[in-house]
């Protein structure tokens, strides 16, 4: 047993040491902790009761630690939950999307956790609700929407659902004239339906056991899945697959890649007995994705050192790289990240000096205009929509002080129409907040920007509290959108601050290279960087800073906590990937393929393993001081398995040399995403900010 049944809440729980050896390029490593991982933890993911008895026992001691230890803050958490949701308007709805004889859209009811999807008639009549995901999860403790795909005729819906957090997606098929779903049942799924332009059959990717997208299968209405047709099957395990359509419905792409290699397949609906083609064979490093427009391909491509990007053009009928032609070409700085084609108009989404704009390009004649907005930081992106045969361009914006607005844009006249601006319930006066973006000087003289969030009110003379959150890999960016969560922490005095640190391309391409790989450790320094930066400024103070980053975001957390644990008040680390040498030495792990080539493989390579060992968190805890610890986790989660949180907190217990609060939280019902339902997830915030509010300020606030 991991605790003695004497032991009582009010006392941390101390996991045995059950050492491990093992032996990789000549290098021995000890890990006392190796048993929190089990060997049927593919078992577990589908079925959480297969859990062993001793492991199950030291997560439920844990939990019942950090419910102990949390107890003097439980009226705080009821407060910001009450203030969250007060937030959060309950009967919520999406703005209709047109497509052919209907418009499309979601909505909440009061007290509801799931959306609907509905349609109305866009000549007006009574609207229909299609899929009632309230009614779906009811009776189970975990639900997720995934993907909802509607058949051309309009006729038929395809779902996906996870009832487990595993991600493992089962599509059901819904007959819309009736209301009924039909026998159809799709297991083991992943992302969503294409379906066939007779809505006899849909496309869809297959995980295996690992929960690895390596298949593209067709799915014929009415049929056993058993019997569904191989379409496509990746044979690298470092690959993943997606499956998509162009907007006008004409070709089926199949992409495959990992995070720096793409090969793009299509199938051309209107002449399937072509079979499937290749746009371009695979080449290391060679990054691409495909659109289509009027006969040709409009791919967004690295080719040729374009860095940051740039788009082509060729022919459908003869798309080899060699008949390429230039559209938009490189340039560095200014980073493209998508593309999407209606018939008139080719629409990129890019960004430069940290801020993103929409450009929107004449098909006809190669002119192009621009649309941008003023504030020092904001979040912009592409709305969705349906139909192809359009002027209309949906895009929506937010900043931190700004709540989340959807517009519509006639690419013609250039005339925006506001269509909808996220309510507040409760109240949200922009004019009481300032948002800002400031540049903190990096170790190496690059400067790194920082968006920040605060009240008018709040004192800049390094007495606030700051909750900097960071993530930093996999090329990802962390908008300065609106949130209104952080409402809470910044109302309470704390200044919000995001860290846009190396790892990310929020300074193009390269802010991405310099952030992985060999130059991992930059990641950890910039946000380190950050904060020093706020202190120094006296935006806080050095101590008054509560770091927060999940999944891989929590290596960051891991990393800082064991770099510069005297700059931070508490640590906040969701889902955290902290044990990467481990995991990356499992190639049976659902992600560790996949993610070679952003860590490097240690089973290869020496000096990618000696490059792990040196930062890797969970290896690098050592007898010192920690901040306060909150660490989270999810049974389920196929991404960052729970024994990567249990295993690093049984460390760190039995190796820091402070009292400080240390406490481990695993839901034993969620995987990565956390508690499923829009208010449960906003316990599990609400549960984080009074761990921010209680080791800053104390649990009264």
């Amino acid at each position: 047993m991991a605790n003695d049944a004497h032991e009582t809440t009010s006392r941390p729980p101390v996991a045995d040491k059950r050492p491990a050896r093992d032996i990789h390029h000549g290098i021995e490593r000890v890990d006392d902790y190796a048993w929190l991982r089990v060997d049927n933890w593919q078992e577990v993911m589908r079925n959480p009761s297969a859990l062993s008895a001793d492991v199950r026992a030291y997560l439920d001691a844990e939990n019942a630690y950090t419910k102990a230890a949390m107890e003097d803050t439980e009226a705080l958490q009821k407060t910001l939950f009450a203030e969250m949701k007060g937030r959060i308007k309950e009967d919520d709805s999406s703005v209709p999307a047109p497509d052919g004889p209907f418009a499309y859209f979601t909505d909440f009811v009061v007290g509801g956790q799931h959306p609907r999807l509905i349609r109305e008639p866009r000549g007006g009549g009574a609207a229909q609700v299609l899929l009632d995901g309230d009614a779906l999860a009811r009776g189970k403790p975990y639900f997720s929407l995934g993907a909802i795909d509607w058949s051309p005729d309009h006729r038929k819906l395809a779902y996906a659902y996870d009832d487990k957090g595993s991600e493992f997606y089962a599509f059901r098929v819904r007959d819309l004239e009736t209301g009924e779903d039909t026998a159809d049942f799709v297991p083991d799924s992943e992302g969503g339906a294409v379906w066939t332009p007779d809505a006899s059959a849909f496309y869809y990717i297959r995980v295996d056991e690992h929960r690895r997208p390596l298949q593209v299968m067709r799915h014929k209405l009415g049929t056993p899945a058993s019997e569904d047709e191989l379409v496509y099957r990746e044979k690298d395990s470092g690959f993943f697959t997606r499956v998509g359509e162009s907007l006008d419905k004409r070709f089926v792409f199949i992409s495959a890649g990992d995070h720096e290699t793409a090969e793009v397949h299509f199938l051309d609906l209107a002449a399937p007995d072509q079979g499937l083609r290749d746009v371009a064979p695979r080449e290391v490093n060679h990054d691409y994705s495909v659109d289509h427009h009027e006969g040709r391909f409009i791919i967004l491509t690295n080719e040729g050192g374009a860095e940051d990007y740039k788009i082509v053009e060729t022919p459908v009928d003869a798309p080899a790289r060699a008949n390429w032609r230039e559209l938009v070409p490189h340039k560095p700085g200014r980073l493209i990240l998508d593309v999407t084609c209606f018939r008139n108009w080719i629409v990129r989404l890019e960004r430069e000096d940290g801020l993103p704009r929409i450009v929107i390009r004449n098909a006809s004649d190669g002119s192009e205009h621009a649309i941008a907005f003023d504030e020092e930081a904001y979040s912009l992106g592409f709305g969705g929509g349906y139909e192809y045969d359009t002027d209309t361009l949906r895009f929506v914006y937010s900043s931190m002080t700004t709540p989340r607005q959807v517009f519509d844009y006639d690419m013609r006249t250039r005339e925006r129409t506001l269509r909808k601006t996220q309510e507040v319930p409760s109240g949200h006066n922009a004019a009481d907040y300032v948002t800002r973006r400031v540049h903190a000087p990096a170790w190496d003289g690059e400067t790194v920007p920082v968006s920040l969030l605060y009240r008018k009110d709040t004192p800049l003379d390094g007495t606030a509290p700051c909750l900097l959150y960071g993530y930093g890999s996999y090329g990802m960016s962390i908008p300065a959108g609106f949130s209104t969560t952080r409402l809470s922490l910044v109302d309470r005095g704390f200044v919000y601050a995001i860290a846009h640190i190396r790892g990310g391309k929020d300074k193009g391409y390269r802010w991405y290279k310099d952030g992985k790989l060999a130059k991992k450790t930059n990641t950890f320094k910039d946000f380190i960087a950050a904060g020093r930066y706020l202190a120094a400024e006296r935006f806080t103070g050095e101590g008054r800073i509560v770091a927060h980053g999940g999944s891989a975001g929590g290596m960051l957390m891991g990393a800082v906590a064991n770099m510069a644990p005297e700059l931070f008040a508490g640590v906040v680390a969701d889902v955290p990937f902290v044990d990467v040498l481990s995991t990356m030495l499992d190639d049976t792990l659902p992600l560790t393929p996949p993610e070679w080539p952003e860590w490097g493989n240690p089973i290869a390579s020496v000096e990618d393993y000696r490059t792990i060992a040196a930062y890797s968190p969970y290896d690098n805890v050592r007898a010192q001081n920690y901040p306060p610890l909150l660490i989270t986790g999810g049974l389920t989660d196929p991404r960052v398995t729970y024994w990567e949180p249990a295993k690093w907190a049984a460390k760190l217990r039995a190796t820091k040399t402070d009292g400080n609060l240390l406490l481990l939280k695993i839901n034993m019902d969620a995987g990565h995403g956390g508690a499923s339902g829009r208010f449960e997830q906003l316990k599990e915030d609400a549960l984080a900010y009074a761990f921010a509010v209680k080791v800053t300020d104390g649990a009264g606030h």
